[in-house]
């Protein structure tokens, strides 16, 4: 099918609309900062037709005169435009990149006018498969197969409808640095500078390999209907979400934090020789069920193959041809333990002609470095903004 899928902008921005349904078909109130835009039609790379699309986003400071001021941050695969902030009513979770964003901080909007979107296919107000099609009824099964070019087109068209003119910077890390080279590919002349963390040019079949069980987890939950289980009485397929947010989180942390926090220990109160659990079973207990309270299993799959999907060379002549198409200035960083994200994928993306020496962020604790080494991802974003 056609690589060259558009979106069609209708400048509309609202401060309210009905928030999505979460994982179980719950309303929930829309959390102080969010907002909506109606983008328009938007036609994906593979030729799918989605009418009318919605965008949930935050912002921080104010956009200048110029429309030159804006910093995008893409969210990675269970994020959202809640990048900083407190829980409360409609968020059930605190700002997943904390610290980035506010006075003196990384991204300061006394300078910056700083943009966060929920991603095109996510659950959390953007247009995804809980989301209401033309018919009335929720997308579902019919929610079409999404790449990030597509959601790249989506944000693009939500900064035109912001007056956005340029970009002084588009920062992501895993999923969202995926979306953010896809920025400095596809949009090269409105984007001055692209800070790529823990990400790759393309997911490898190491990386297919781990999504792989955990799409089929979701897939073969009873529940699941065949991703139409929306207002269903046996409710959504959050058993095999859980499964899959399980084998995930391990592969977000890495070996030597999981052997010196947990080891073999058992969880509290329980006997592994009774049938108890270790520590480390519990923790991914916690997390599996965690994620069934905010998050839909069917966006999970369309990110997820999203993820499978991302390729910067497809139809471009590889990837060190796309790399070459990268005019911005180009910050790369990898996090020295990430077994998802390996070196060798950050090395590569660090040879574009714009980029950097590769920076490498040391943490002890997987990928998920990226989100906590806050001291050190804060001085490449400064450096980047600086420079």
């Amino acid at each position: 099918m056609s690589g060259n899928g558009s979106a069609t902008s209708a400048p509309t921005v609202q401060a309210a609309h009905p928030s999505y349904p979460p994982a179980a078909g719950r309303s929930v109130a829309a959390p102080t900062g969010r907002q909506y835009a109606e983008i328009g039609a938007l036609t994906t790379e593979f030729g799918a037709q989605l009418p009318s699309v919605t965008m949930a986003y935050q912002t921080w400071g104010e956009l200048n005169e110029r429309a030159d001021n804006a910093v995008l941050v893409l969210h990675a695969l269970t994020g959202d435009a809640h990048v900083v902030g407190p829980a409360g009513p409609g968020q059930p979770t605190a700002g997943w990149w904390q610290g980035l964003i506010g006075p003196d901080a990384p991204l300061d909007p006394r300078r910056h006018f700083v943009v966060a979107a929920n991603v095109l296919g996510g659950c959390r107000g953007s247009t995804g498969p809980s989301s209401a099609a033309p018919d009335g009824k929720p997308w579902g099964s019919r929610f079409p197969r999404l790449t990030p070019r597509d959601q790249v087109r989506a944000e693009a068209a939500l900064l035109d409808v912001l007056g956005v003119r340029s970009v002084a910077a588009v920062i992501g890390g895993s999923m969202g640095g995926m979306r953010a080279l896809e920025w400095g590919v596809m949009h090269s002349d409105r984007v001055r500078h692209v800070v790529a963390l823990a990400t790759c040019a393309m997911f490898s079949g190491d990386q297919i390999a781990w999504a792989t069980p955990q799409t089929a987890a979701i897939r073969l939950d009873p529940n699941f209907h065949g991703g139409d289980y929306y207002h269903r009485k046996d409710g959504p397929p959050l058993v095999g979400m859980a499964i899959a947010r399980q084998i995930a989180h391990a592969t977000y942390r890495s070996a030597a934090e999981f052997n010196i926090r947990f080891g073999r220990d058992e969880q509290l109160g329980e006997q592994v020789a009774d049938g108890g659990r270790f520590a480390v079973q519990s923790y991914l207990d916690h997390h599996g069920a965690k994620l069934g309270r905010r998050f839909d299993p069917n966006s999970y799959l369309v990110l997820t193959e999203s993820m499978n999907l991302h390729d910067i060379g497809r139809g471009r002549g590889g990837v060190p041809a796309a790399l070459d198409r990268i005019t911005a200035p180009l910050t790369v960083a990898s996090v020295d333990s990430d077994r998802l994200f390996p070196l060798w994928q950050g090395e590569l993306l660090a040879t574009a002609p714009t980029a950097a020496p590769l920076a490498i962020i040391e943490s002890d604790y997987g990928h998920d470095g990226f989100l906590l080494e806050t001291d050190q991802v804060g001085a490449l974003i400064r450096t980047a903004l600086d420079g």
